[in-house]
């Protein structure tokens, strides 16, 4: 083995370790960094969790047993909250769909298309849904409906966004071989978009509804209708009896869609 012409080999070895070494400890720095700004920007006292720990208590104390006597009360809640999501879910899968077709790079008609798609897209993804419950609530009033359409402009920049990338990762063959037998746009789209993306875009919407019947109990609490503004209003009363009634019916709720949607999902796949 020639030693003169191993050392540079081991030398440049040695220095790419030690860099690889201190990029890490940089990295590992830069992140307590983070987390030690994020609890001083955040007030983080664990010391006040501890000492309000009784407060805690006493409210749950207060909270059982829950109020089944009510429980004929919550059935019309429970419902709406599923109409909203379901509504808003619909809705923004016929609204998403269009803009996603025309946000896919592969199958857009054109880049001005393309970029106007993709900014509504991030538009109505960058807006909170909660901003959007309140604007409706301004313009429609209180109730479910604006809850509904908050949903569904929200679902627009989730799904839109989701629709896209997975009709840009479709196998392109059978498009191209739709395209090179004559047919019209409208056919490509249904007898080859349409058939190789349909189970893909049924799950991620099986999963926004999971994911809108969740959203749909926090509309509640700006007026939205359902769960939410039921809640809202018991605690304001300081019912807390009714509220844990009303807790342990979203759970039921919200595990029930979850593996409703896991299941159907898993079908699909």
């Amino acid at each position: 083995m020639n030693l003169d012409a191993a050392a540079p080999r081991l030398a440049e070895r040695g220095w790419s370790g030690a860099f690889a070494l201190a990029l890490r400890l940089t990295l590992l720095l830069a992140l307590i960094l983070i987390v030690l700004q994020s609890a001083l920007v955040v007030h983080a006292r664990p010391q006040d969790l501890i000492t309000g720990v009784y407060g805690m208590a006493d409210i749950i104390r207060r909270a059982t047993p829950p109020d089944f006597s009510a429980i004929d009360k919550i059935w019309w809640p429970t419902l709406e909250t599923l109409d909203i999501a379901i509504f808003g879910t619909v809705g923004g899968v016929i609204l998403a769909l269009p803009l996603a077709i025309l946000a896919a790079e592969n199958v857009t008609p054109s880049r001005a298309l393309y970029y106007l798609a993709r900014g509504l897209i991030g538009f109505c993804r960058s807006v909170p849904d909660l901003v959007w419950a309140l604007l409706f609530v301004t313009a429609v009033g209180l109730g479910p409906f604006p809850g509904a359409l908050a949903l569904s402009v929200h679902s627009i920049g989730m799904l839109g966004r989701l629709f896209a990338e997975t009709i840009e990762h479709m196998e392109m063959a059978p498009i191209d071989a739709l395209s090179l037998t004559g047919a019209r746009r409208t056919q490509v789209f249904t007898h080859g978009v349409v058939p190789s993306v349909l189970p893909s875009l049924l799950g991620i919407t099986l999963y926004r509804l999971d994911e809108n019947i969740r959203s749909s109990l926090v509309l509640g609490f700006v007026g939205a209708g359902g769960i939410g503004f039921e809640l809202l209003s018991a605690m304001s009363l300081f019912q807390y009896r009714l509220v844990s009634l009303y807790l342990i019916v979203t759970f039921v709720l919200v595990i029930a869609a979850e593996r409703l949607s896991a299941l159907v999902r898993a079908r699909l796949g």
